[in-house]
């Protein structure tokens, strides 16, 4: 285990998981206010803003536990696909979304749509920070296409 690269790629995960619980924050925000330009309607980008920010803080506090046992995953089995962690974020989302009242059986809560988009967002925004380089600080790197590892 390389220190320094395990150092950095720690400082990454956390950018990168508060990155992605804004992105998802204020998507979620932007789609409940679809506020204009800020020169149209500055009180109204305003409190979009001020909502996504206050809803990533409450999506983060939700989604910390299910995060880091997925992030910790795919940093030992060193899993850096995109497709993994957009429906890791996905599935987390949902996961949060089907936890609240009960529905009737056969019906999905109104919203999910939306809620599956905000996960995807975060866990594709994740990806671009921290997860492409998932399990690189391993001295036991898997060798490459050329017999050389990682």
């Amino acid at each position: 285990m390389d220190g320094g690269k395990f150092l950095f790629q720690l400082l990454k995960i956390v950018f990168g998981f508060i990155c992605g619980l804004l992105a998802s924050g204020l998507f979620l925000a932007w789609g409940l206010f679809r506020a204009a330009h800020p020169e149209q309607d500055p009180v109204a980008f305003a409190t979009m803003v001020g909502t996504g920010l206050v809803g990533a803080s409450v999506i983060g506090a939700a989604s910390l536990v299910p995060a880091s046992i997925l992030i910790g995953v795919a940093e030992l089995a060193r899993l850096r696909g995109l497709v993994f962690h957009v429906a890791a974020g996905g599935g987390i989302a949902f996961l949060l979304w089907t936890l609240g009242a009960p529905q009737e059986a056969g019906n999905i809560r109104p919203g999910s749509v939306v809620v599956l988009a905000a996960g995807f967002f975060a866990g594709a925004v994740y990806w671009l920070i921290a997860g492409r380089t998932s399990g690189s600080w391993r001295n036991d790197a898997l060798p490459g296409p050329d017999g050389n590892p990682d």
